[in-house]
């Protein structure tokens, strides 16, 4: 069925119903940038979502998110009528609904047209029930990015895509498709219209994006979105920027969750760790001992499923200890607490026939069932045939729940890491499940069970500690994910490849909404990573939220930081690195929780004016707003081709702030020790130097690198990393605007009432053309030193540092919410000659 003309069209209470002759639509104005456009061959319209957090109606499941959603009055939108027309103005756009044939094309206000569906063939139903949505594609100046988790490169154009998560183990980096996500959602821009417009297919069926990628001689050219069932349930999401897409995109699907602290610290782990044949716990400590005793730091350890071994059969049983391996857990995990380390559990959702609790998941009936509700599905699963947890039940969750803080959290850990959670061992999709008391297929609604997954495990935590910040790891997840979970790319493979495309895997997830995300550094699948293919993936990974190395090698080894001598003193940089960026890090992190923004960031997120930063093949990225990051990627490099986006000032932070304009490409040399790094013309970075030990360090300083090119300013976020005591207010916002010419002031202004320990401030200008003349701290002027040591000693005070022309600036934080430091570069006349 094709949907071909318009009808009529009648007032809702939130929107307006427009009669199709095969479909009908609703439209709903929810603001004035985002716009739902609904359509249904079958018109039942089921409000039933799993994955949204603000409506503007009323939704069957808004008793289970009660706490998370936000009911909110959709805006009565006027509309103008022609023959062939029905028009819609809202503050931002004029959506414009085509009559016959019935397409929708939206323009900015001044009458350009940033979208359109395909003329004669916008939304279809055809024969197998499949529903398709086509639109215009320009293919020489569109560009589509997100799609969730994606190998390949970032823009999309050209692709062909398949969402039906799998477990996809050892993918290629490349061409790989589908992983472990299931996010539908993309960006577009145009290279001349630079305008970022969002659409959120609101169906969890298992789909298909082609993206300008298949041809008809009928048509022009296209692209188009097609999912086993359900509606075409689009959300247009208005920028006109990226992040302005990406906020709106996170206020219907939920904010990235305000993770601990000590998560953003490095994870250790491999399969093997818990594999061995007795007394893992013994060898875990040595492994530990190895990390700091290396200098290589660590602040968390992943359990992988070894430990819930059977003792004789070796299979997976969830819940289940194996004692052989860990004679005492509570023993253990209240050690590795005592060491700083927080031990992340591997959990499984599949049941094996032999489980220690069959009788209680049975008696519970927590199972998902076959199709004619007889019984329990059996599906694959490690170690043979299993059932499948039914986390859209009641009892499934409660059950789920009941056993998780038993038998995990209560002995000392607040980290739940949701492994195989695709449901890919579930092949028949008219598998039941319980849709909390609505039955509905695993067709529908397969990868919402990672997500509640995600969901129980958030509860099992708040009801365990209830002032703790939860940490939950999830492999598979939908839309929405961000607002319980951390993820990562599954179980990558160890290639060259690899490292340079899952890049790219990262930033599509933070276009996508889900900004805490990384991939297994050294590779998950395949042989032990070549020592400079290890070195080159860490120097990557400091840079990804999920700073982690995961491993099963296949060659009898295990992939550990330090096991190429003869690089470890690059490792300890690398390492030594991402720790002092950790102030920055986190600072992103609570950005990302408020606002949607990625941290890791395709350079058209901050230079969305050049056109050269839309298809970025020099496989560069933008760490924050502040730092442009060209990881070297491939084997054997001595050098490395980078472009600078224009609009701004570059300086090399490898190289005495080296000054480059932005606009061009530089090919910089390279060594093994080389983390090429680019501070923004503007650009204000925050590092500190004295943590290295997330939970036994505390700041009592702050480094503070700034640009001073133009005008900016970064919020340095702080609070106790460990509670929810944040969303009371207790926490520390500090907002670091730098203003002024040759008269630089740089002003704090703090918020919130948490009290960290830093006492001290180190500033590092950029001042290419001149020395300062003098500096004030909270209007009292400071020494100047023209001896560096002395003012390396001194406690407060300025140098003029002439190997890469920086004003370095030492002095003790004013005890005010608001203060200013101000750095005068303004000509002075030494002898009494210059110009009147």
């Amino acid at each position: 069925m094709l949907l071909k003309r318009f009808l009529s069209m009648d007032k809702i209470e939130n929107g307006y119903l427009v009669k199709g002759d095969t479909a009908d639509i609703k439209i709903i104005f929810m603001s004035d940038d985002i716009i739902r456009i609904r359509t249904s061959f079958d018109k039942k319209w089921s409000e039933e979502s799993y994955a949204l957090v603000m409506t503007a109606w009323e939704d069957r499941l808004d008793s289970l998110f009660k706490d998370e959603r936000k009911r909110i009055t959709a805006l009565d939108i006027s509309f103008e009528e022609t023959e062939k027309e029905i028009i819609f103005n809202t503050k931002t756009l004029k959506l414009v609904m085509s009559k016959e044939p019935l397409y929708f094309s939206i323009y900015k206000l001044n009458g350009e047209k940033i979208y359109s569906d395909l003329a004669d063939r916008a939304f279809e139903c055809d024969q197998l029930g499949r529903i398709s949505h086509y639109n215009e594609v320009d293919l020489e100046n569109d560009h589509f990015y997100g799609f969730g988790e994606k190998t390949g490169k970032v823009d999309k154009m050209g692709r062909r895509m398949r969402m039906s998560p799998k477990d996809a183990i050892g993918h290629d980096p490349e061409f790989g498709d589908p992983l472990y996500k299931h996010i539908p959602f993309y960006i577009k821009l145009n290279n001349n219209k630079r305008h970022a417009l969002g659409l959120f297919y609101h169906n969890s069926y298992d789909s298909v994006f082609d993206m300008g990628n298949e041809i008809s001689g009928y048509w022009p050219r296209y692209s188009y979105y097609q999912a086993d069932g359900g509606d075409i349930d689009l959300f247009f999401i208005n920028g006109p920027k990226v992040e302005d897409v990406l906020d709106n995109y996170t206020k219907l699907t939920g904010r990235q969750a305000m993770p601990p602290k000590q998560s953003l610290g490095y994870t250790a782990s491999t399969m093997y760790y818990a594999e061995l044949e007795k007394d893992c716990d013994k060898e875990i400590y040595e492994v530990i001992k190895k990390h700091f005793d290396e200098k290589m730091y660590i602040d968390n350890f992943k359990l992988a499923s070894g430990y819930s071994s059977g003792e004789e059969d070796n299979l997976r049983y969830i819940f289940n200890w194996n004692r052989k391996r860990f004679p005492n857990p509570d023993e253990f995990l209240e050690k590795m607490n005592e060491m700083g380390l927080n031990v992340i559990p591997n959990l499984k959702p599949g049941i094996l026939p032999k489980h220690p609790y069959k009788k209680e998941f049975e008696e519970n009936d927590v199972f998902i069932k076959n199709p004619d509700g007889e019984g329990d599905y059996h599906g694959r699963w490690w170690g043979g045939t299993g059932r499948f947890v039914d986390f859209t039940k009641v009892s499934g969750r409660e059950t789920w729940k009941k056993l998780l803080k038993e038998n995990i959290l209560s002995k000392g850990t607040i980290t739940v890491w949701n492994d195989n959670c695709e449901y890919d061992g579930i092949e028949d999709r008219n598998a039941l499940c319980d849709f909390d008391g609505k039955p509905g297929t695993m067709a529908e609604l397969k990868i919402m069970h990672s997500n509640m997954m995600a969901y129980v495990g958030k509860e099992a935590i708040a009801e365990l500690y209830p002032n703790r910040r939860p940490y939950i790891i999830n492999r598979a997840g939908f839309a929405g994910i961000q607002r319980y979970a951390q993820t990562w790319a599954g179980d990558n493979l160890t290639d060259w490849r690899t490292l340079k495309f899952n890049i790219a895997t990262i930033i599509g997830m933070g276009l996508s909404g889900v900004a805490n995300t990384g991939c297994d550094i050294g590779g998950f699948a395949g042989g032990a990573p070549e020592g400079e293919l290890l070195l080159r993936w860490i120097q990557n990974g400091i840079f990804q939220p999920r700073f982690c190395i995961n491993s099963a090698n296949n060659d009898n080894t295990v992939t550990q930081p330090w096991m190429y001598e003869e690089n470890n003193e690059f490792v300890r940089h690398a390492y030594r690195q991402r720790y002092r960026m950790l102030p920055y890090l986190y600072s992103l992190m609570y950005e990302a929780h408020t606002t949607g923004r990625s941290i890791m960031r395709p350079l058209f997120m901050e230079f969305q004016d050049d056109i050269n930063c839309y298809d970025d093949k020099y496989m560069t990225f933008m760490f924050g707003p502040s730092v442009l990051v060209a990881n070297v990627l491939e084997k054997g490099a001595v050098s490395r081709e980078i472009y600078l986006p224009e609009g701004c000032t570059w300086y090399d932070m490898n190289n005495n702030m080296m000054a480059y304009n932005g606009g061009q490409v530089i090919q910089i040399p390279v060594s093994l020790d080389s983390i090429p790094m680019f501070l923004r013309g503007d650009g204000i970075f925050i590092t500190n130097e004295e943590v290295t030990h997330i939970t036994t360090d505390k700041m009592k300083s702050l480094d503070i690198l700034i640009g001073g090119e133009a005008e900016r300013s970064f919020k340095f976020y702080d609070d106790d990393g460990i509670s929810k005591d944040f969303e009371k207010g207790v926490y520390e916002n500090t907002e670091i605007s730098v203003s002024g010419g040759a008269r630089k002031k740089i002003s704090f202004k703090t918020t919130g009432s948490y009290e960290n320990e830093i006492s001290e401030l180190r500033i590092k200008l950029v001042s290419k053309e001149k020395g300062a003349y003098w500096v004030s701290v909270d209007n009292e002027r400071i020494p100047r030193f023209l001896n560096k040591t002395s003012w390396e000693k001194s406690e407060q005070g300025w140098y003029y540092e002439l190997s890469d022309r920086t004003v370095l600036v030492k002095c003790k934080k004013p005890e005010k919410k608001e203060f200013d430091i101000i750095v005068s570069c303004e000509r002075f006349d030494l002898i009494g000659m210059g110009d009147e």
